[in-house]
């Protein structure tokens, strides 16, 4: 019955425009990291995610909220030139906006930019250390960068704040049996 009252009041929470203090500094974030490291309801946890998800796109400066929805359209649409643009403008504008950092950090790796697509992730992970989704980049990041110690450091990060996050426990055991491959 609980479970079904959290899970209510969660989508419930979906409803409704997002409030004051959205983005990193939403007031709702604490409880809904919470949820999603205490429930064990598939539901509910999603519910929390999206929730997160959205605070962290959202500004309360309408023009920055538009401007992120811009640049993520055209991050989606594969303009990564101009995704860069708009986040670039963002960043400037809003440098305390840890979601413009983020998302130009994905764009760089989409480019192939890493060194970029870190130093984005770094201040993306000041403001908002529980970021999951940076830490999952920073993961996926130091994969490629060979750097397996790294990798398997940022993903644990990640489910620190995210414990369900699909296939990230495979992929941390599986970077562990190869990083001990090659201490042998």
């Amino acid at each position: 019955m609980r479970q079904t009252l959290v899970i209510l009041s969660v989508l419930a929470a979906l409803a409704l425009p997002a409030g004051a203090g959205a983005d990193q500094n939403d007031p709702d974030l604490d409880s809904l990291f919470d949820i999603l490291k205490t429930s064990g309801a598939p539901a509910e946890m999603r519910a929390a995610e999206s929730l997160i998800w959205r605070a962290w796109m959202h500004h309360d400066n309408a023009a920055y909220d538009a401007m992120m929805r811009d640049g993520t359209r055209a991050m989606n649409e594969g303009n990564f030139d101009r995704a860069i643009e708009v986040f670039s403008e963002l960043v400037e504008l809003a440098p305390d906006y840890a979601e413009a950092w983020n998302k130009r950090a994905t764009v760089y790796f989409f480019k192939g930019d890493l060194e970029k697509s870190v130093e984005d992730v770094d201040r993306t992970l000041a403001l908002e250390p529980r970021h999951f989704g940076a830490l999952s980049g920073l993961g996926q990041i130091e994969m490629l960068r060979g750097n397996g110690e790294a990798a398997i450091n940022a993903f644990e990060g990640a489910l620190e704040y995210h414990p369900a996050l699909p296939g990230l426990p495979e992929l941390i055991e599986s970077l562990e049996e190869a990083v001990r491959g090659r201490e042998l």
